[in-house]
């Protein structure tokens, strides 16, 4: 793939149509009013039907697990999923890219509950827990927030983590803090990821992940944080104290997951990194198309300032930016429907780190160039350049900081 098809022109400027009409009016609002973004996300499935085909999904997949379990219990082969004909992962990728020219943080709230909290579920909870949580999910009836990271942890989250659940008969007890958690103010649903306190040293405990609903007795989920950037996107804290829920609130219904906790918490980095390559193409198409309308008609010393070799430099190496990153935004597409199609084309984590670094750099520095061209007015707030550069320098640091990025890539380079 190496560049759109005619079909999926015709959905990315019906998605533009829509954020220019419902997110772009309301920028500020977002940015600078506190205004929550879930009915905009909301008004964007039902408008594309993306509420309904995730239900559509989520019925057959269900299905096809009823239909091997019965066939397990029976003693019978269990049935082998058909192909889903290579599937089309730009329906994903495309609103990513969208939202992303006008208000990232609609992105990141999104994808936190759709993506990150609902995936936790699905690809490990039981077929009882997927229906009681992961559709609500899946279509934002229901907000969502996976809570890993915890005051003083940072890129060590899991050897820093201090947040515990103790048995207590036939129940558990959740204890901990976290914080940086998007969608944490507003979320209905919460995926908590802690270690089993047994009395043994806390870096031989595993990792267990449960899921809370709000309003449960003695979970406290504070206010929106304020922040650099991403101010459409609500940050917050969670506070647990003696939190009690059951086994069927402990995601797969087990302690002893295959590959364990870690395993699909590193699951749920994968595929929040590959989605930062989408994030970053939107802010780079936007500040590219800001930038080369602002040097076309801003004159100084009697010519437009385009004209001068220096800002030529800056509006070319934002183009190379641009096509890189949407070179690669096109390899997770193909990546997709390969895998899909069940050819062995699945993205490995170095890769999707690799992904996940060059993208958030460029995003920042094309950004940063495009303030620079507009000068002083870049640097005020009524110009957009100012808002994408602040929300742009978070994708070097959230699903892991470029130097977590580039450890993945060298031990896989060196393995």
């Amino acid at each position: 793939m190496i560049q759109w098809t005619e079909e999926q022109q015709m959905v990315r400027d019906a998605v533009r149509q829509f954020v220019e009409a419902e997110v772009a009016p309301r920028r500020d609002e977002l940015e600078f009013g506190d205004t929550p973004p879930y009915d905009v996300l909301r008004k964007l499935y039902s408008t594309f039907g993306m509420d309904t085909m995730a239900r559509e999904r989520f019925k057959r997949q269900i299905e096809f697990e009823k239909s091997v379990e019965e066939a397990i219990a029976k003693g019978e082969e269990p049935p082998t999923k058909e192909s889903s004909g290579g599937g089309d992962g730009s329906i994903t990728m495309i609103p990513i890219i969208e939202l992303c020219r006008y208000s990232p943080g609609l992105v990141t709230a999104m994808g936190v509950s759709t993506g990150l909290t609902a995936s936790a579920i699905t690809s490990k909870g039981t077929i009882r827990q997927k229906e009681r949580w992961a559709l609500d999910l899946l279509t934002l009836d229901k907000i969502g927030a996976w809570a890993i990271t915890e005051p003083g942890s940072g890129s060590d989250a899991f050897g820093s983590m201090k947040a515990t659940a103790r048995r207590d008969g036939d129940e558990y007890v959740l204890n901990g803090s976290k914080t940086f958690i998007t969608n944490g103010p507003y979320a209905d649903t919460i995926v908590f990821i802690c270690k089993l306190d047994e009395g043994n040293p806390p870096e031989e405990r595993k990792v267990l992940s449960f899921v809370l609903d709000s309003g449960m007795p003695g979970l406290e989920q504070s206010k929106p944080l304020r922040k650099m950037g991403m101010h459409s996107s609500p940050t917050g804290e969670l506070f647990l104290d003696d939190v009690r829920v059951g086994i069927d609130r402990l995601i797969g219904e087990t302690e002893d997951m295959p590959k364990g906790g870690r395993e699909g918490a590193k699951a749920t980095f994968l595929m929040e990194r590959a989605g930062v390559a989408a994030m970053a193409l939107g802010m780079i198409e936007k500040c590219l198309e800001l930038s080369v309308e602002y040097a076309k008609d801003r004159v100084q010393f009697g010519q437009p300032i385009g004209q001068f070799q220096l800002i030529q430099e800056k509006l070319a190496r934002m183009e190379v930016a641009r096509l890189n990153v949407q070179n690669l935004v096109f390899r997770t597409i193909e990546s997709q429907a390969a895998a899909a199609r069940g050819e062995e084309m699945a993205m490995t984590l170095a890769e999707a780190s690799a992904m996940k670094l060059y993208s958030a750099r460029a995003a920042t520095e094309v950004a940063l160039e495009a303030v620079q061209i507009f000068g002083g007015n870049g640097y005020m707030s009524e110009y957009q350049v100012e808002q994408l550069a602040r929300d742009a320098k978070v994708l070097q640091i959230y699903a892991g900081t470029d130097e977590i990025q580039i450890t993945h890539i060298a031990r896989a380079l060196l393995a």
